[in-house]
């Protein structure tokens, strides 16, 4: 059997070290858990929302901001149209320009870069989802950066969506980062376990309210962005999250989900938007079924994660790569002492 020595083992240490560097513009999604799993289905609204395992769900909304740095990682060719032209000239939602031509694409943010982003398909957010699975990492559009990880969808941008991967097999583990499904999406925003005396129940809307919500920025109770011709930024109204904390749940953009995961012609979005008339569209009876590849000026996503995965504390890849080369100098220095080098 080879021998495996205290230098081999330094050297490969020297270069993970030099390999863990926090890629430019890192995207951070700040997430929220929600427990009480076991809970039932709703008997009203459309009677969804019943979860057997705890999970996480991004507090917010994918934002412009967030979509631009995934594009300038992955889309400077873009093979497979992350990029919609109309984020850039949708008067009432544009917000993200380009530059350049294929090949050398680049990609800025127009206005806020903490508003929700718009014109993504249930593709265009599969590929994100695979690109945080993966790490963020940088290059083309590939089964390592875009085409693999949560989702394999291997150059597919139209027909039925496919299911998320048990494993990612790019990590050889499940997947950090997913679209959520319909009954992960409908729990967080409309459940609450105090709700029916402690037996836990659901409110109409994700503002934890039964009574449709006004639609005046800031800090009242029971406020949501709709009726209205613009975006605002997510979490701008600070005090109508649903009950495990998310927010914009009930309106702002309509949000992908991924029903119930398995693979099929049509997903679905809920939550209402800007531009609703009504807040019915806001309510947890109202969902719209559509083809994936539909892009929409009033869609957008959020991303779902395993507890397991999303609760471990973050690593700063410099720190870690420092403590690397720590290691990697300490078993040189063994290695130089048992050898008398």
């Amino acid at each position: 059997m080879a021998r495996f020595s205290l230098k081999a083992l330094s050297l490969w240490l020297a270069a993970l070290a030099c390999l863990l560097v926090a890629p430019a513009g890192a995207v951070s999604i700040d997430m929220v858990t929600v427990g009480n799993a076991g809970n039932a289905n709703d008997t009203g609204g459309t009677g969804n929302g019943a979860v057997a395992y705890d999970y996480q769900i991004g507090k917010y909304d994918v934002t412009i901001g967030q979509y631009t740095a995934f594009l300038n990682a992955v889309a400077a060719t873009d093979t497979y149209s992350l990029y919609n032209s109309l984020m850039g000239t949708d008067v009432n939602i544009k917000g993200i320009s380009r530059t350049g031509g294929s090949g050398s694409y680049a990609y800025s943010v127009l206005g806020s870069a903490n508003r929700p982003i718009t014109w993504v398909s249930w593709w265009d957010s599969a590929r994100f989802s695979n690109w945080m699975a993966n790490g963020q990492p940088t290059g083309n559009q590939t089964t390592t950066t875009t085409e693999n990880g949560a989702y394999n969808v291997n150059g597919v941008t139209s027909g039925n969506a496919v299911a998320k991967n048990a494993t990612n097999p790019n990590t050889n583990a499940a997947p950090t980062f997913y679209i959520p499904t319909e009954n992960e999406w409908y729990k967080a925003a409309y459940y609450s376990p105090t709700l029916n005396g402690g037996a836990g129940g659901y409110y109409a809307y994700a503002t934890q309210s039964n009574t449709a919500p006004g639609n005046v920025v800031g800090s009242m109770t029971n406020q949501a962005n709709y009726n209205k011709v613009y975006l605002t930024d997510v979490g701008a109204f600070t005090n109508s999250g649903s009950f495990y904390g998310t927010f914009d749940q009930s309106g702002n953009v309509y949000q992908w989900n991924d029903l119930d995961g398995a693979a099929g012609s049509s997903r679905v979005t809920r939550g209402g938007d800007w531009n609703s008339s009504n807040a019915f569209f806001l309510s947890s009876s109202y969902r719209y079924s559509g083809a994936p590849s539909g892009e929409l000026y009033d869609t957008g996503f959020r991303l779902a994660s395993p507890v397991s995965v999303a609760a471990v504390p973050e690593i700063d890849p410099n720190g870690l790569s420092a403590v690397l080369g720590l290691l990697a100098c300490g078993l040189g220095l063994l290695e130089r002492r048992r050898y008398g080098r």
